[in-house]
């Protein structure tokens, strides 16, 4: 793999130790001002509400400072805004800076998908997306339990730690080198938006990427920690602690199914891994709410987790093969943000309207939605087409 793919795996894994601390806090720390499912949800909506509203400008900023420059700027941002929110003293200044932490986010998601795109051909493009969804898994891994044991010391300490992991990435980011043709394909001027808009692979990688937004940051970020306080423990720092080591336990396997996804996805192409790992994940979060205790709900996490491989490296390797560029790349991540903004908003409402089994089945729904529009995507061609061809 190139310089650049390595790089910014060690990026996405210093990103994602630090957010993986937040996760199982950040619901409850909203708590503590007094907010509700539906207030806690807006915390978590607020933070990718501003990363749409960031992604349209992104490409322009690239084309006049680099992308490096771009990522770097976007790391700083988040750094400074996430510890300013570990001295957060109101609901109002949590929401505020964990808006502005989102414009950050924007500027170093689409510089560095654009770079990691990019920098393969297409026969790698799925290990590639593979490798830096592993970055993000392996920190995930470990954040969640830090993030538990740091929540037993105080409540803002993660805060800091997950400024301080940033910081690493900015530095790590200094690593980039330019980005050089992969292949042939790569040399041709980017697909008109308009084509690569009707295309179905696009279409169901947008969907796979809005429904994966929603139900991460939904109904498992924003759910799965006030469900545990409420209904496994009823205490808040226990709640932090059994959330944090199923989710580290959860991440595991999906780390350990990554790379193997990833060659899966270049070998026999997107469609099927999207349609098979869709089904598995409706059926896991459709089951998350009946968990009668902490071990259960490791397990159903874990098979979760291991569907969330799949959809993590197929979609970003279909957008890929569609040849649209940094503006297609740009609509794929603002896909997930609106399913990130509209997700904890919904599935908190559900949940305090209506109970908890509605919220994640509604999910589940999104799931089932997207297989069905994996299934319009183009079957591998019987001829001789090279793994992870255009036409896959």
């Amino acid at each position: 793999m190139p310089r650049n793919v390595w790089v910014l795996s060690a990026i996405s894994l210093a990103v994602a130790i630090g957010f993986g601390v937040v996760v199982p806090v950040l619901p409850v720390f909203a708590a503590g001002f007094g907010a509700d499912e539906l207030a806690a949800g807006a915390v978590v909506a607020a933070f990718a509400l501003m990363r749409f509203v960031a992604a349209p400008l992104v490409g322009r900023a690239d084309d006049r400072f680099g992308h490096r420059a771009v990522l770097i700027a976007g790391l700083v941002v988040v750094a400074v805004s996430s510890a300013l929110a570990g001295t957060s003293h109101s609901y109002v200044q949590l929401l505020v800076l964990r808006g502005l932490g989102g414009i950050g986010s924007a500027m170093f998601s689409v510089a560095g998908m654009t770079v990691l795109l990019a920098s393969v051909d297409a026969a790698r493009r799925g290990r590639a997306a593979g490798m830096y969804q592993g970055g993000f898994l392996i920190g995930a891994m470990a954040g969640p339990a830090v993030g538990g044991l740091l929540a037993g010391i105080s409540m803002r300490a993660p805060f800091f730690f997950y400024a301080g992991t940033l910081g690493v990435a900015a530095l790590c980011a200094l690593g980039l080198t330019r980005v050089g043709a992969a292949s042939k394909a790569d040399q041709e001027p980017a697909v008109p938006m308009r084509t690569v808009a009707r295309d179905p692979r696009f279409q169901a990688a947008c969907l796979a990427q809005a429904s994966s937004g929603w139900n991460t940051h939904g109904t498992r970020a924003t759910l799965v920690p006030l469900f545990v306080a409420g209904f496994l423990t009823g205490d808040p720092t226990q709640a932090a602690l059994v959330t944090g080591v199923a989710m580290a336990v959860a991440a595991g396997v999906q780390t350990a199914f990554v790379l193997p996804a990833g060659a899966v996805v270049d070998r026999i192409g997107r469609r099927v891994p999207m349609i098979a790992s869709a089904l598995v994940l409706a059926v896991a979060l459709t089951a998350i709410p009946w968990s009668p205790g902490a071990v259960v709900l490791t397990i159903v996490l874990s098979v979760y987790a291991a569907g969330s491989a799949f959809i993590g490296t197929a979609p970003a390797a279909a957008v890929g093969d569609t040849g649209g560029g940094d503006r297609a790349i740009a609509v794929f991540t603002m896909s997930g943000d609106l399913g990130s903004i509209i997700g904890p908003l919904a599935a908190g409402a559900l949940a305090t309207t209506v109970g908890y089994p509605t919220a994640f089945a509604l999910g589940a729904i999104l799931w089932l939605a997207t297989a069905a529009a994996a299934t319009r995507m183009p079957r591998p061609t019987s001829e001789r087409q090279e793994p992870g061809s255009p036409m896959i």
